[in-house]
């Protein structure tokens, strides 16, 4: 029975520190994931909002819209990847780089559609 015990001794310690180093990463993934999501929501927020800004300002022309969309994307803590105007309907590519992420995102806006009839 003496020899059984100390075979185990310190068995429970190992054990130990294999859990801990498992939620140690599972809690980090979940912090990237959750830092990914941020990003995306940046980017995407920071799209919208400069797209409305160049819609709001389109007739000032194109220069002047994209101007304006820039500062509003900056604003943010994005950056303009591209602009186009096509008369009063702008759209906007905007990345927004959170961490290690630099996701991408674009917005279209524009006055509404008349409805069909």
């Amino acid at each position: 029975m003496t020899t059984d015990r100390c075979r185990e001794r310190g068995s429970a310690t190992v054990w130990g520190a294999l859990v801990t180093t498992v939620l140690v990463a599972v809690f980090g993934g979940v912090l990237l994931l959750g830092q990914a999501v941020v990003a995306r929501h940046r980017a995407a927020a920071a799209a919208d909002l400069a797209a409305l800004a160049a819609a709001a300002s389109w007739a000032h022309g194109p220069e002047t819209a994209c101007a304006t969309a820039m500062r509003v994307a900056r604003a943010q803590g994005a950056t303009l990847t591209s602009c186009t105007l096509r008369g009063e309907i702008s759209e906007i590519s905007a990345r927004a780089p959170t961490g290690p992420f630099a996701p991408a995102a674009t917005a279209r806006a524009g006055p509404p559609l008349a409805p069909a009839g």
